[in-house]
Protein backbone atom coordinates (compact mmCIF):
# COMPACT_ATOMS: atom_id res chain seq x y z
CA UNK A 1 0.00 0.00 0.00
CA UNK A 2 2.98 2.33 -0.38
CA UNK A 3 3.87 4.73 -3.14
CA UNK A 4 5.20 2.94 -6.23
CA UNK A 5 8.92 3.46 -6.87
CA UNK A 6 8.39 5.09 -10.28
CA UNK A 7 6.09 7.70 -8.73
CA UNK A 8 8.65 8.39 -6.00
CA UNK A 9 11.31 9.00 -8.67
CA UNK A 10 9.06 11.46 -10.52
CA UNK A 11 8.21 13.31 -7.31
CA UNK A 12 11.89 13.54 -6.34
CA UNK A 13 12.91 14.91 -9.76
CA UNK A 14 10.14 17.55 -9.66
CA UNK A 15 11.08 18.60 -6.12
CA UNK A 16 14.76 19.03 -7.05
CA UNK A 17 13.81 21.20 -10.05
CA UNK A 18 12.04 23.66 -7.74
CA UNK A 19 15.03 23.98 -5.40
CA UNK A 20 16.75 27.34 -5.45
CA UNK A 21 20.51 27.53 -5.29
CA UNK A 22 21.67 28.63 -1.85
CA UNK A 23 23.77 31.75 -1.56
CA UNK A 24 27.18 31.61 0.12
CA UNK A 25 25.91 34.01 2.81
CA UNK A 26 22.91 31.86 3.72
CA UNK A 27 24.41 30.20 6.84
CA UNK A 28 25.19 33.63 8.32
CA UNK A 29 21.69 34.87 7.56
CA UNK A 30 20.11 31.82 9.18
CA UNK A 31 22.37 32.13 12.22
CA UNK A 32 21.60 35.82 12.63
CA UNK A 33 17.86 35.18 12.51
CA UNK A 34 17.75 32.21 14.87
CA UNK A 35 20.36 33.23 17.42
CA UNK A 36 18.22 35.76 19.38
CA UNK A 37 15.34 33.31 19.46
CA UNK A 38 17.52 30.46 20.65
CA UNK A 39 19.05 32.74 23.26
CA UNK A 40 15.59 33.68 24.53
CA UNK A 41 14.50 30.04 24.70
CA UNK A 42 17.64 29.03 26.61
CA UNK A 43 17.30 31.85 29.14
CA UNK A 44 13.58 31.14 29.50
CA UNK A 45 14.20 27.44 30.11
CA UNK A 46 16.78 28.21 32.79
CA UNK A 47 14.38 30.58 34.51
CA UNK A 48 11.55 28.04 34.29
CA UNK A 49 13.69 25.46 36.05
CA UNK A 50 14.68 27.93 38.75
CA UNK A 51 11.14 29.26 39.25
CA UNK A 52 9.65 25.77 39.35
CA UNK A 53 12.17 24.65 41.94
CA UNK A 54 11.72 27.75 44.08
CA UNK A 55 7.93 27.42 44.08
CA UNK A 56 7.83 23.63 44.47
CA UNK A 57 9.44 23.49 47.90
CA UNK A 58 7.07 25.83 49.78
CA UNK A 59 4.05 24.49 47.92
CA UNK A 60 4.74 20.88 48.78
CA UNK A 61 5.76 21.67 52.36
CA UNK A 62 2.73 23.90 52.85
CA UNK A 63 0.38 21.22 51.59
CA UNK A 64 1.78 18.79 54.14
CA UNK A 65 1.86 21.18 57.12
CA UNK A 66 -0.87 23.83 56.77
CA UNK A 67 -4.30 22.34 57.61
CA UNK A 68 -6.26 24.41 55.07
CA UNK A 69 -3.87 23.55 52.22
CA UNK A 70 -3.85 19.91 53.30
CA UNK A 71 -7.63 19.76 53.09
CA UNK A 72 -8.17 21.82 49.92
CA UNK A 73 -5.17 21.43 47.60
CA UNK A 74 -4.98 18.04 45.95
CA UNK A 75 -2.09 16.84 43.77
CA UNK A 76 -3.51 18.48 40.66
CA UNK A 77 -3.74 21.86 42.37
CA UNK A 78 -0.17 21.55 43.60
CA UNK A 79 1.03 20.68 40.10
CA UNK A 80 -0.87 23.61 38.63
CA UNK A 81 0.68 26.04 41.12
CA UNK A 82 4.19 24.82 40.36
CA UNK A 83 3.71 24.69 36.59
CA UNK A 84 2.10 28.15 36.51
CA UNK A 85 5.19 29.62 38.15
CA UNK A 86 7.52 27.78 35.77
CA UNK A 87 5.54 28.79 32.68
CA UNK A 88 5.30 32.43 33.72
CA UNK A 89 9.03 32.49 34.45
CA UNK A 90 9.75 31.10 31.00
CA UNK A 91 7.55 33.54 29.10
CA UNK A 92 8.54 36.63 31.07
CA UNK A 93 12.25 35.92 30.66
CA UNK A 94 11.96 35.00 26.98
CA UNK A 95 9.90 38.13 26.29
CA UNK A 96 12.39 40.37 28.07
CA UNK A 97 15.28 38.81 26.14
CA UNK A 98 13.55 39.26 22.79
CA UNK A 99 12.65 42.86 23.60
CA UNK A 100 16.23 43.57 24.71
CA UNK A 101 17.57 42.22 21.40
CA UNK A 102 14.98 44.19 19.42
CA UNK A 103 15.83 47.37 21.32
CA UNK A 104 19.53 46.82 20.62
CA UNK A 105 18.86 46.32 16.92
CA UNK A 106 16.68 49.43 16.74
CA UNK A 107 19.14 51.63 18.61
CA UNK A 108 21.94 50.36 16.38
CA UNK A 109 19.98 51.29 13.24
CA UNK A 110 19.17 54.79 14.48
CA UNK A 111 22.80 55.44 15.49
CA UNK A 112 24.02 54.49 12.03
CA UNK A 113 21.56 56.72 10.18
CA UNK A 114 22.22 59.85 12.27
Amino acid sequence: MGIPSDVVGVMASKRSSFMVAASPNEPRVIDSKTSPTQDAVQKGAKMAIIAGSVVAVPTLVGCRVIPWAKANLNYTAQALIISAAAISGFFITADKTILKNARGNTIGKYDKSS
